[in-house]
C-alpha cells in the first residue's frame, strides 16, 4: 500500500465567508445600503411641536371634557392622515414626530375620560 502525496493547495477546505470585522481581509467589502432620506432629530422635533400646537388648538375648541375629547380625536385623525402622506411622499422624521405626539394626546384624552368615568360612575362621552 502506497501513500499518496497531496499538495497543500488541493487540501484546503472551502469554508463560508463570514468575516468578524476585527482583522482586515483582502476580499471586497460588503455593499453598504444608505437611506436616501434619513430621519433626523430636527424633523422629528418639527413634527412634534407642530402637532402639539395642532392638538392644543383643537382641544381648546371643546367647552368641556366631551368636546375636548371629540376635538382631540378628530384633530389626531387628521394629523395621522398627514403623517401617512408624509411617510409616502415627504419627510418620515416629521411623520414620526406627528405620530408620537398624537399618541400622547390621545392617551391624555383617554386618561381624562377614564378618570371622569371612575369618579362619577357614568360614561362621559354620550
Amino acid at each position: 500500500m502506497g501513500t499518496t502525496s497531496v499538495r497543500a493547495e488541493e487540501w484546503v477546505p472551502v469554508l463560508p465567508y463570514n468575516p468578524s470585522g476585527l482583522f482586515p481581509t483582502r476580499r471586497p467589502p460588503h455593499p453598504t445600503y444608505r437611506e436616501p432620506n434619513p430621519v433626523g432629530g430636527a424633523g422629528v422635533a418639527a413634527g412634534a411641536f407642530g402637532t402639539l400646537a395642532w392638538l392644543v388648538l383643537f382641544g381648546l375648541l371643546g367647552g368641556g371634557l366631551v368636546g375636548y375629547v371629540w376635538w382631540t380625536l378628530f384633530a389626531g385623525a387628521l394629523a395621522w392622515l398627514a403623517a401617512l402622506a408624509l411617510v409616502g411622499y415627504g419627510d418620515r422624521g416629521v411623520a414620526a414626530g406627528i405620530a408620537i405626539v398624537t399618541a400622547g394626546g390621545w392617551s391624555i384624552a383617554t386618561a381624562a375620560v377614564v378618570t371622569r368615568w371612575m369618579s362619577s360612575g357614568d360614561w362621559p362621552l354620550w
